[in-house]
């Protein structure tokens, strides 16, 4: 009997610290690693965006510094090995870095997941959890006319992902930009 309350006590406080841990976990939106003066990507004119921002989007927010954040984006593998996962950038639209010029460095998360993540595809739309840390750091992306070196602002190591079916503040490439076709419709 005492053995069946103390496994009764330990599963309530564990319960009760996986909640509290959830509810310390800040939900937050690609608006919220930049600066509240910088402008979104559809009023720097895309596909240049990065070019002009006055401090080239490399202004990084520190107030997210250790938080336990999570962010949906798009997924861009950078380290795989066939349909696993070791390491992807986060990006805010589909098509960036890879078929059109890079966002800012603000606007790009290198996320290495705790468990490789299986991909079926790039820009994959994942939401990620871990913890959030400003950081300039630069990888090579291999893409097919050759390789790409991007600087992203923010790092979070050790993520939980998973797939979601929508990222909720996407942004939508104008119907005249020449790279339109890579607003996706899930039907």
């Amino acid at each position: 009997m005492n053995h069946f309350r103390s496994s009764f006590a330990l599963a309530a406080a564990l319960s009760l610290s996986a909640a509290g841990a959830s509810a310390e976990t800040m939900h937050i939106f690609w608006k919220d690693l930049r600066p509240a003066s910088q402008a979104v990507a559809e009023d720097a004119g895309l596909p240049m965006i990065a070019a002009k921002l006055p401090d080239h989007g490399e202004t990084l927010s520190v107030d997210l510094q250790d938080k336990t954040i999570q962010l949906a984006g798009y997924a861009l593998p950078v380290d795989r090995d066939g349909d696993l996962v070791y390491q992807f950038l986060l990006v805010p639209w589909t098509g960036a870095c890879s078929h059109m010029p890079t966002p800012p460095p603000n606007q790009i998360v290198l996320v290495t997941p705790a468990h490789p993540y299986k991909m079926s595809q790039a820009y994959q739309s994942v939401a990620v959890t871990g913890a959030l840390k400003p950081d300039m750091e630069k990888s090579q992306l291999f893409i097919l006319d050759g390789v790409s070196v991007i600087q992203s602002g923010y790092t979070v190591r050790k993520a939980e992902v998973v797939g979601v079916d929508s990222v909720p503040d996407s942004v939508t490439l104008p119907v005249n930009s020449p790279w339109s076709f890579l607003n996706k419709k899930k039907n």
